[in-house]
Parts: structure tokens; sequence; C-alpha cells
């Protein structure tokens, strides 16, 4: 049998694990959209709308851009709600702990499938209340499962951004739904048996999670979960005092000071500071470049193919099976991260200065593909998207993932839910520019949307200043370091 020290590392795999494999088959289901959408235009979704119009040379096509804007509203506002309602959520989870938040997550997550399960094209209205569901409940499950990273503390940055990939890659369930679809299972079907996962998803919930969070750093003798022996479990300001404490034996209850407690900024603090403003703007502008591509990848393959159902079928599927692989580009970032940690660090660096100073390159790197993933986008050329796919997906990758692990790293953990979830919910607010991008191309533009991809192209630019300002901050707290010795405190941090 396991002692209890082997059974608790056996735990945290198999947390980790099934934390994997949960965001991988459904948290971020949503943004498989496109794929849905194939489907749901078979069967007759909206299909009301469409209309028998005349060309200027008198011959009769149906018209269906009035479905098409049903079906990226839709999309719209599940997205909107998938960032925007984090905000709330993230104060929940702060607040109440893991427990209380994935159980919403479940019972929203079961809801829309459900709701997706009993629509029919006389009740396409459904699938307004149905996306938004699946995508609050979706988010849920990653934002409970990226604290999993805490029990790996040298390796933390690297879980984060991997549990964002499967996040990513988990986009491809609406393909897998497509391709049974295909072969004969029925949309009903398929979101029944996702409802069903719910129960899945409730005993991991209880058997494999806390109630409360996962500390950082972590405590000696931290336990969750069902234990073979007596549970520790720590108060935040608990957490906070152990982590500074360099006796092994201490586990009771300590006071604040200046020796074992740093001073931690409040969430005001965090949210007025520079490094969450520049973060929002590099955050906001890729992520609306992202949304308007996903939102009106049918519509731009209908344009790129003159409406060939199979070559539309053909280019769906390969984005959505390039959407698998999320979850291998998004380690990659985690091991920029990553890559100083377990090397000795200068004298006077702080572990939170190497982790800023590490951040620097993922940042870049990130802007960088963004600004290429919408040149790529925004060149009319049907071969050209298979190249545009994969640049969406490693980029898309790099921007979330990035995105929770510089706010773990920047900000204090007590904050990390609320931070992360405001960023969320204001980026979400500027994502709902992509509808009206989507009814300027589909009206003024006449269907081209080749002068709104040149100006989100531009917008992507400012994605850069964020690195500039994290560089520039690094650089000023080396700068102090340099100062003669006798202005320096003697320890330094």
């Amino acid at each position: 049998m396991l002692g209890c020290k082997g059974e608790a590392v056996v735990r945290r795999w198999l947390t980790l694990v099934t934390g994997l494999l949960e965001c991988l088959c459904f948290a971020g289901a949503v943004f498989g959209w496109a794929s849905l959408v194939f489907v749901l235009k078979t069967e007759g979704y909206f299909s009301y709308l469409c209309v028998n119009t005349t060309r200027v040379n008198g011959t009769q096509f149906l018209d269906c851009s009035a479905q098409d804007e049903q079906f990226s509203l839709i999309f719209t506002i599940a997205s909107f709600m998938n960032n925007f309602l984090l905000l709330p959520n993230g104060f929940l989870f702060d607040r109440f702990g893991t427990m209380v938040a994935r159980l919403l997550g479940i019972s929203m997550y079961t809801s829309g499938a459900l709701f997706v399960a009993f629509s029919s094209s006389a009740l396409s209205v459904l699938l307004f209340p149905a996306l938004s569901c699946i995508s609050v409940g979706g988010i849920l499950f990653l934002v409970t499962n990226m604290q999993i990273g805490n029990l790996f503390g040298s390796a933390r940055s690297t879980i984060i951004t991997l549990y964002n990939g499967a996040f990513d890659s988990s986009s491809a369930l609406f393909l897998i739904i497509k391709l049974l679809f295909e072969a004969g299972i029925s949309l009903r079907a398929s979101f029944l048996f996702l409802a069903a996962c719910g129960i899945i998803h409730l005993v991991r919930t209880f058997l494999l999670l806390p109630r409360t969070h996962i500390p950082y750093p972590l405590p000696e003798g931290y336990t969750y979960g069902i234990n073979c022996g007596q549970t520790k479990t720590f108060s935040p300001e608990q957490t906070a005092a152990i982590a500074s404490v360099q006796s092994d034996d201490v586990m009771e209850e300590m006071p604040f000071n200046k020796e074992s407690v740093e001073k931690v900024a409040t969430f005001w603090e965090c949210f007025l500071s520079k490094f969450f403003l520049w973060h929002l703007v590099w955050l906001s502008v890729m992520q609306l470049r992202h949304y308007l591509f996903i939102g009106t990848l049918n519509p731009m393959l209908q344009r790129l193919t003159q409406g060939e159902p199979s070559l539309v079928s053909t280019y769906t599927n390969a984005f959505a099976v390039t959407q698998l692989c999320g979850v291998l580009c998004a380690p990659w970032n985690g091991l920029i991260m990553d890559r100083h940690k377990g090397k000795p660090r200068a004298t006077g660096v702080s572990e939170k200065e190497a982790d800023l100073r590490a951040s620097v390159l993922s940042l870049t790197l990130t802007a960088l593909q963004c600004v290429l993933f919408s040149i790529c986008a925004s060149t009319p050329f049907l071969s050209l998207q298979y190249l545009t796919f994969i640049m969406q997906v490693l980029n898309r990758s790099f921007l979330y993932g990035g995105n929770a692990a510089f706010i773990s790293i920047a900000f204090p953990p007590c904050h990390f839910g609320k931070l992360y979830g405001m960023i969320m919910a204001l980026s979400a607010v500027v994502a709902l520019l992509q509808y009206p991008c989507f009814t300027l191309v589909k009206g003024v533009l006449g269907g081209d949307p080749l002068y709104v991809n040149i100006a989100l192209t531009l917008l992507s630019l400012l994605a850069f200043i964020h690195p500039v300002c994290v560089y520039l901050h690094c650089c000023g707290l080396a700068a102090q370091r340099g100062k003669p010795k006798d202005t320096l405190p003697s320890r330094s941090s």
C-alpha cells in the first residue's frame, strides 16, 4: 500500500491529468462555433431568414446574409458572456472557493447542453441562452483548474499555459459533433451525452479538488480531497505567513511582521497599475482580432469558395483540426516563461522580478504572432487560409495561456480570481466591437472585409506597448540595484 506521502503524489498527478482532460474535452467548446454552424444550417436553424434575391444580371439566388447575422450575433453574445461574467465569477471564486464556483459552472454547462438538445429549427432562439451557458460553464472549468499549477511550483507557468492550450483545443468538440452528425448521430443525442457528463465533473469536484483554493507558494503538509491522514488546510492569511517563514516545523497561525510577510498590494492598487492597464490593451486588441475571425469564418469561406458546400466543409474541418494543436502549442509559451526556474538568480533579484523579465519574450512573441496571423487572414486567397488556421491556433494558445500566467506572476495570488475576471470582463466589452464590424462588412463594404482586416492589423500593433513597459520596469529595478551599496537595504527583494 502507498503511504500518505505517496498517496498525495498520486492524487496530485490524478488532479493534473483529469483537469487536463476536462479542459481538453469540454471547456472551450464554444470556440468551435464554425463547425456547429455548418450542422445548424443543415438542420434549418434560422432558415426562414433566407430569401430569394435577384442579381443585377437578372439571375436569382438564395440570400442568407440575415441567417449569417443571427449566427454571428449568437457567437458575439456567447463570447461576451464568456469573458464578462468572469468578473462576478472571479469574485465568487476568490470569496467562496473552488467547490461553489465549479457547482455553478457544471449547472451552467449542463443547462446549455440541454438547451441545444431540445432546440430545433422552429426553436432556433434557444441557441442564444444555450451557447452563453456552455461558454460561461466552460470558462469556470478553466479558472478552477488553473490553480493546479500551484501544486507543481517550478512548472507553474507551463501548467497554466498547458490548461489554456487544452481549453483552446476543446473547440474541436464541435468538429466531433459535426462528424458524428454526418455519420448519422443526431445533434440531440450528442448534446444529451454532454449533459450527462456533468456527473463526471461532479465526481471530480468532490474527490480531486479542494473546497477552497490551492495556495501558492504551497505550504509544507498541504493536502486536499480524500486523505489517509489528517487534512491540513490554511486560510489565505496563514498561507502567506507560512510560505515566507523558513522554519520547516512551524505549521500554526503566525503573526504578520516585516520579516515574515511582504506587504500585499490591494485589489484596487493592482487594478489601477500600469501593468494591468497595458495588459488589458494587449489582451483586448488581439482577442478582438480572434473573435471576429472565428465569428465570421463561415461567411468568409462561403465568399472565398463561391458557396461550394464541399469546399466549405473541408476548410471548416481543417480549421477545427488545427484547434486540436492548441494543447501542443501552449506549453511552449509556459516553457519560455519558466526557462529561468531552477537557475541561480543574480544577487538582489527577487523571484517576481525574474518572472517578469522572463515574460517579456513571451508577451512580444504573442504580439508578433497576432500581426502575422492578421496579415494572413486579411489576404483573400483560399489556399492561404491553411496557414491562417495554423497561425490562429498558435497565437490563441499563446494569448490566453500568457494572459493567465502573467496575472499570476505580476499580482498577488489572493487577487487572481478578481483580476482575471476583471481583465476578461473589460476585454469582453472591447470584443463587442466584432458585431458592428460584421455589420459594416455585410452592409457598407458589400461583403468584402479587406478594410476592416487592415484596420484590425494596425490596431494589433498596440499590443507591443505592454512588453516594452514590462522591460522598462525590469531595467528600472536593475538600475536601482546598480546604485552605491550604502544606499541599498540589507535584504533586497
